[in-house]
Formats: C-alpha cells, structure tokens, sequence
C-alpha cells in the first residue's frame, strides 16, 4: 500500500461527501477541483458563496454547477464552521476538512458539547508517509495536536492511529515507541512510558496491534541496525506506526521527512465522529489531496472509533 494506491482506492468508494468548512479560498477550491477531477468525493462548500462561485469559474468555467459541488453560504467564519460540522453529524456528509479558517475555530465547533462531533476519545493526528527507499507507509503520530501527552493519551493516541491504519487494510500494525534509547531510564519519560505502553498492549488494554517501547528511530526502521544492536522485538525494524514522545518531537521529524527526504504525505485528525482535514497553506497541493484520500479510506464507524 502507499498513497497512490490510496488515491486509486478513494476513488473506487461511493457516496463520499465532504464538508468544507471556508471554502471560499483559492487553494481550497484547487484542492476541490483536484479530487473531483479524480472523484474522489461530493463537496458541500460552506463560506462566501459569491466568492466560491467565483473561484469556482475562475478554475474551471462551469465548475460552480458541477454535480459533484453544493454550495452553502455562510456570513462568517465561525456560522461556515457550525454549518460544515452539522453537515457531518447530520450523515449529510462523511469527511469534515478544514478550508480558509484558523484550527481553533473549525475545533471549537467540533467539540462543542451539544452540537459537535466528540466521542469519549481524544482527538490525535495521523500522518502516511510514502518515504523514499522504504517499501511501506509509515505512519507518524502525534506531530500536530496533542503537546506533551501523558501515558493515558499515549494509549490513545495509539489507538486512533491504529483505527486509520487498520481502516486501510494493515491488519496488525506494529507500533514503536520512540525515544532516544532502548532502555528505561527513570530520567528519561519517554522511555518509561515506552516501557508501559508495550506492558499494556500485551495484557489487551491497546488491541489489534503490536507495541513495543522503548525503541530508537534507527531500531524502529531498520531491521539491520536492529540486529547490530542485538534488539529483538517483532516491531524491530518493521514498525507501521511512529509514536513520538511530544508535539517538538513530531513536528521536526514531519518536516524533516517532508524536506530533506522529499516524502509525500496525508494526515487526517482522528478521534472525531468522522475524519478531519486539516490542511494548511504550506502543504502541496498533492499532500491536500492525499489527505482527502486518507481521511476517505478512513471512513469506518466501527474502525475510526476504535474505543468503543
């Protein structure tokens, strides 16, 4: 599997609607126009109308009507969030992404209490990666919404990671948590927590993967430094899933692999009713679409909502 075939698999599913929260955007219509070409989904856009329908026709005349495109108008931001969210609780639509408006506004009105989109989980970002000379997707989480997270929202974490996983065919994930060393070091959490996670997913508290912690990048990746340093784990070298310590840790690692070793990349926000997108202006207008993908392959109630 890598984000190709991914894209080629969005396509083959029906009836996916996506909410678009601001769409009144140029590089959110391209995005738009992107995955209709591909058919990937139905959109319902939320924001200026007037100016969607002119961002519409300036990428493609007639694209305004097309029968893939609803167009909603919203006199702000914030009725655009509350509309495009509604969408999405009402089934009206399976995907929620993130156009011209800031994250805090789109997540207020996902977690809004009476009329949002939280369950009992947390939410947590997932990126696929499609790395350059690895043979697999590797998934890292979480680079881009939880901080500093405990042991509790380690599991968690884990576990929306692992329902994105499963949701595209990776039956059992293997999931490393990194640190800098292989050992525990009381002075050193990261390793601690490693430790633990691995403890709970052998007694069943994290299910329908493999956990193992703590693991160096270089052991997590790669089977032969795993056997020069003697370490052997089934998640040794063949690891599906990153689990960073922090947001530093993700973030830099992301990027990294974005910048240096020319990676593609989608990411979704897992946790919610339904996938999110959250794309940003610096993400290509590839990685836009990837994540549509993702988030599309991702649809699953009984799988994007593993804690139930």
């Amino acid at each position: 599997m890598n984000l190709e075939v991914l894209l080629e698999k969005a396509a083959r599913m029906s009836d996916m609607t996506v909410a678009v929260a601001a769409a009144d955007d140029g590089e959110v219509i391209d995005a738009v126009a992107a995955a209709i070409e591909q058919r990937l989904a139905r959109f319902h856009l939320f924001g200026n109308s007037d100016k969607i329908e002119h961002l519409l026709e300036s990428k493609q005349k007639g694209l305004s009507e097309h029968s893939s495109i609803d167009i909603y108008h919203a006199a702000s931001i914030e009725k655009a969030a509350e509309l495009a969210v509604q969408s999405v609780r009402l089934n009206e639509a399976s995907v929620l992404m993130k156009g011209n408006i800031s994250t805090a506004v789109i997540l207020k009105a996902v977690l809004n209490k009476e009329a949002g989109l939280r369950t009992e989980n947390m939410l947590s970002h997932v990126a696929a990666f499609q790395i350059p000379g690895q043979t697999r997707m590797i998934f890292i989480t979480d680079a881009a919404m939880n901080i500093s997270p405990d042991l509790t929202a380690k599991a968690d974490i884990i576990k929306n990671a692992v329902a994105i996983a499963r949701s595209i065919g990776i039956e059992m994930p293997k999931v490393a948590a990194l640190a800098a060393v292989e050992v525990v070091n009381p002075k050193m959490p990261a390793t601690v927590d490693g430790a633990l996670l691995a403890q709970m997913n052998r007694r069943g508290q994290i299910k329908d993967c493999i956990v193992d912690g703590p693991l160096a990048l270089d052991i997590a990746i790669s089977a032969a430094a795993a056997e020069h340093k003697g370490i052997q784990s089934e998640a040794a070298g063949m690891a599906d899933i990153l689990l960073v310590p922090n947001i530093e840790t993700g973030n830099s690692l992301y990027k990294s692999l974005v910048y240096f070793a020319g990676a593609k990349v989608g990411a979704v926000i897992a946790g919610a009713r339904a996938p999110i997108v959250l794309t940003s202006r610096s993400d290509s207008a590839e990685s836009k679409l990837f994540s549509l993908a993702l988030a599309i392959c991702s649809v699953s109630n009984d799988k994007i909502n593993p804690h139930t």
